[in-house]
């Protein structure tokens, strides 16, 4: 297994522990839980830029390092829901966009296109990653909520962005 693999690996592993951390609650239990999960974000940094660079893709990492991603920013997602820092109809927004779009990929793939990651998808990602870090420290309530209405605003562009840019597929069901 190549290194990046392994930083997907990594980064999956650390979920779970994420996760922990947080239910544990002991005193400093959010602050380690960021830790965690800006290691595993950059987890995410790191495998792509290697892989690229090394030419070290794999269909493992094709399937693994966005499968990654969903779940780490899901299983952050849902503390939030939970602890009442995020509503649960945004969070619902981003699932549904994911599988959505998830779906619109394996639709051209079965016609032997790959739909790479768009721009506003790119964006959608590093923005989440970013407010997710910030909905972890102690900020004000309106910069919370700024910070749900971008995840919330970039998921729903790119998804769109996504079924527009590729309506062909859909069209050819």
């Amino acid at each position: 297994m190549n290194l990046p693999n392994k930083l997907t690996l990594l980064r999956i592993i650390l979920i779970p522990a994420f996760m922990a951390v947080l239910y544990w609650g002991f005193p400093g239990a959010t602050y380690a839980a960021l830790v965690i999960f800006i290691i595993a974000s950059l987890t995410d940094l790191l495998d792509g830029k290697i892989a690229r660079k090394y030419n070290l893709v794999t269909d493992f990492g094709k399937f693994a390092d966005p499968l990654a991603d969903k779940m780490l920013v899901t299983a952050a997602m849902l503390w939030f829901v939970e602890i009442g820092q995020m509503p649960a109809w945004a969070l619902l927004i981003v699932i549904c966009r994911e599988f959505a779009v998830s779906g619109l990929r394996m639709i051209a793939s079965d016609k032997g296109r790959v739909i790479a990651a768009g721009w506003s998808g790119k964006v959608k990602t590093a923005s989440t990653m970013v407010c997710v870090v910030l909905m972890f420290l102690p900020i004000p309530a309106v910069l919370n909520t700024v910070c749900v209405w971008v995840i919330t605003l970039t998921t729903l562009y790119s998804g769109v962005e996504y079924f527009v840019k590729n309506k062909d597929v859909i069209q050819s069901i």
